[in-house]
Parts: structure tokens; sequence; C-alpha cells
């Protein structure tokens, strides 16, 4: 029997596979297709994606790899700067395309020893009170405590468990694809830059020797999003829209996407959980998809690790719907939201100068800033006072994010009179000056998120029983 079985081997699965390993726990990914995608739906990270894979000691080859860029001008295209001051040490967007991230995080899980198995596919599963039984393709039968359903917005998972996925239909089609353009590329912008001054669903960029990544509506809704559109149907809309097709040729891969929002009713069904797009889909507005996935790993890993390794309090499982199926719900809401800002009808184009207007206040510049890149995430830990994560800073001679690769909870002590005695084998304790903190010590999760301040032994052990379970028998000093 495996710990747990991950049906999908996207960023969201692979992110999760990782952070399972991490603390010992036997994974096995499965996944549909022989071969990773080639397809770049998703071209970066945001802040708190970036802030994650620091934590985790992860972050170095994705800088190599990718390319740093000012945050701003993503929520519904609008071209505004950054707030000044923003809270975090990673204040940029790292622009690095899907396929390389997924190839990054397979190296990582595989190098901490998930196991992966491509070309099978899940076509059933039977759950009772010790674990899930998963049928594959061939007849063949696997076992585990846990699977977690990874599979995308057609998640088999999520229909085989029956949990329901309401929410609005798609009402728009987007062509997206990478092929060569022929016209001279000075005509290109200057085409692109006319056209999106109303047409915020159009694009293409350059990617080298001649290719572009393109962009641009559909005629229309498809019955099966699934097949890819033509060259031929590419073409025409791209006629439609700019009045060229721009020599299209040699498509590398082409694709459509709708904005249909939908959400998971909810996210556990005893043993099985839902992740990614499994548990949610939504318009591409604001590049938030493959980033609200990874965070989600992020969240459930330690916690369902904690489970499995016999020390989670009671509740701590339930806590990853809890925590984040509101934060997916902002996401449909405020993606469905850019979607209407982009429109080309007269009503949404006045509402979007409005908002242009209003995102010159510092304040609610700031404000959807921080919604996009999740930094402003604040979940219910108990108590108002905290459940907002923390950004990295000096701690004595290393920093906040260095000290938590191992992903076990910190306690940041400036005091030096703390304990964490009964609680040292799942939290780190660390008595050094840290002074960007405004507190005299802080206790964080093992996902960077304050569930305790202050200075007092009994409130520090009461957290620390609430959030890491009961304390060992044997406490010694700490």
């Amino acid at each position: 029997m495996f710990d747990v079985i991950i049906a999908g081997a996207g960023p969201t699965g692979l992110m999760l596979a990782a952070e399972l390993r991490r603390h010992g726990v036997q994974v096995l990914m499965l996944d549909k297709a022989t071969e990773p995608t080639s397809v770049v739906r998703a071209l970066g990270l945001h802040v708190r994606s970036s802030e994650i894979l620091d934590q985790r000691g992860m972050l170095e080859p994705f800088l190599e790899h990718g390319r740093t860029h000012p945050v701003g001008g993503f929520f519904a295209a609008m071209d505004k700067p950054a707030p000044s001051g923003l809270d975090t040490a990673h204040p940029y967007t790292l622009g690095i395309p899907q396929p390389l991230v997924e190839r990054l995080l397979t190296a990582h899980a595989l190098h901490l020893g998930a196991d992966l198995r491509r070309g099978t596919e899940l076509v059933g599963l039977c759950q009772d009170p010790d674990g899930v039984t998963v049928d594959l393709t061939g007849g063949e039968q696997l076992r585990a405590r846990f699977l977690i359903g990874c599979d995308g917005g057609r998640s088999t998972v999520r229909t085989l468990t029956g949990i329901d996925f309401p929410g609005d239909p798609a009402t728009a089609e987007t062509l997206l694809g990478e092929m060569r353009l022929s016209t001279d590329p000075e005509s290109i912008v200057a085409t692109v830059d006319r056209i999106r001054q109303t047409q915020k669903r159009f694009g293409a960029g350059p990617l080298g020797d001649g290719f572009y990544r393109v962009v641009v509506p559909a005629d229309g809704l498809t019955d099966d999003r699934a097949v890819p559109p033509t060259l031929d149907e590419f073409r025409q809309q791209l006629r439609v829209t700019a009045g060229t097709d721009f020599g299209a040729n040699s498509p590398r891969w082409l694709s459509r996407f709708g904005d249909a929002t939908r959400l998971a009713e909810r996210y556990r069904s005893a043993r099985v959980f839902l992740a990614g797009d499994a548990a949610h889909i939504h318009p591409p507005a604001g590049g938030q998809g493959l980033n609200l996935g990874l965070q989600d790993a992020f969240n459930l890993g330690w916690k369902l690790a904690a489970e499995i390794n016999g020390w989670a309090p009671a509740g701590l499982l339930d806590s990853y719907h809890d925590e984040r199926h509101p934060v997916a719900d902002d996401v449909l809401n405020n993606s469905r939201a850019q979607m209407e800002l982009m429109a080309t009808a007269p009503g949404p184009r006045a509402v979007r100068r409005l908002i242009s207007e209003l995102m010159d206040f510092d304040q609610v510049n700031r404000h959807l800033v921080e919604k996009i890149t999740a930094i402003g995430i604040r979940y219910d830990v108990g108590d108002g006072r905290w459940g907002r994560r923390l950004r990295d800073m000096p701690v004595g001679h290393s920093r906040l994010y260095a000290l938590m690769h191992a992903g076990r909870g910190l306690l940041v002590d400036q005091t030096g009179r703390l304990s964490v005695a009964g609680w040292a084998d799942r939290v780190d304790h660390v008595s050094a000056g840290c002074p960007q903190l405004d507190t005299a010590a802080v206790l964080l999760r093992p996902d960077g998120h304050i569930v305790w301040s202050g200075d007092d032994q009994q409130g520090l052990a009461d957290r620390l029983s609430a959030w890491f379970g009961a304390p060992t028998a044997a406490a010694g000093c700490s």
C-alpha cells in the first residue's frame, strides 16, 4: 500500500509530491500522458509562488531559467506600476513557461524519491475506512491511504468521487498557439498595439527564430474544447480580429480555452482530496491558475504528511478546504471581473476607464496587486492578529526562508527564553535577533503563516498543541 497516490503530474501534483516526500511520505504519481506537455498555457510565477519555492530551497533553478519582470500591469491588462513598499523580498513576476516549470518540479520531486508512472490512467476508485483502491487502465489495481486528484478541470477523481462542480459555463473561447509569422516584426508590433487598444484578448509575442505566441478570440464555442483548432481556423480568426493572418505557418502546437468558472463544492471526501484545476477552473486573466494550484499543494502537503506521520491535531486536514476554498472563490470572482473589464462593448469599456482611475490611488492598486500575487491572503487561524504569511527577512546570521527548507514549523525567538520542548521533532526553534520582526517571538506553520506571536510560554504551548498536535511524552530542553 502507498501512503498517497496523486492522479496527475502537472505543477500541482508535482509540488504536492515534493512536499510529501520532504516528510518521508511514500508517494506515487499517475499521469495518463506518456510525455510531459509542450503546451505553454502559463507564462510565469507570481510573488507568492516564488516565495514558496524559496521557502523550500527550490527557487534558484527557476531564477536561472526564467526572467524577472516588475510587478504590475496584470489586473485586466491595465498598465499600472507596482505600489511602493510591497510586503515581499521577491517583488517581481518570474517569467518562465509552464513546460519548464513542470520539468524543474519533476526533477525535484523525483530527486526527493517520489515515483512517477506515465501513460497510466485512473479509471475507477473505491474508498473504505482504511484507504482507497484505484483501478487503472489494463485492469491493474493499486491501494493507498489517501488519493489526491490533481488531474485537471475534467478531473476523473472528482467525477468518480461525486463531488459537485457548480459554476458558470463558458461564454467565450480563445485560441492560443505557437507558430511562425512571416510578416515583418515591425508590422506585427504596430498591428498588435492597435488592436489591443480595444481587444485585450489578442496578442502576438515573439519567441525567437520567427516564432510567436499568438492569442486571438475564437468564433463562438466548440462542443469539445479538448479538440485543438486547426491552423486554418487560427488564420481565419486572425483575419477577423486583426485584418491579417500575419502569414501564420508551421505551428508547434495549437489549443483553445474558455472562460468558464467552476468551484468544487468541497475539496475533501473522506480519504480523497482535490487540488489545482481539479478543484477550480476560471478564466486566465491575471495569470493565477498555475499559481493557485501550487499554493493549494503547499497548503495541503504538510497537513497530509502530519496525518500520515501521526501527529496531526483534530481538524488539521479539514482546514485545507476551509482555507483554500475561499481563496479559489476569490480568484474565480476577480478573474471573471477582469474578463468583463476586457470586453469591447461600451459599458465594460466605461467601467474599465473608471477602475483605471481608481487604481491610480495607491491603496486600490495595492489591494489588487496583493490579491493577484496572493501575498494578501490571511487565513482564519483562530485569532485575528495572525494568519498572514511572513515575508523573508534576516534572522541572526541567516534569513527566514532559508530556515524553512525542511518544511517544519518554526519558532523565531528574540527573547531567548522560550521553548518548543515536546514538539522539537516537528518544530524548529531559532533564538536570534530579527530586526524586521515587530514582536518578541513568532510561531510559523510549515507554510510560513503566523499562528502565534508574543513572549508567553503558556500561550505558545497552547498554539503548538493546536497546530502541531500533542507533545511527545519525553519533553527535553530545546
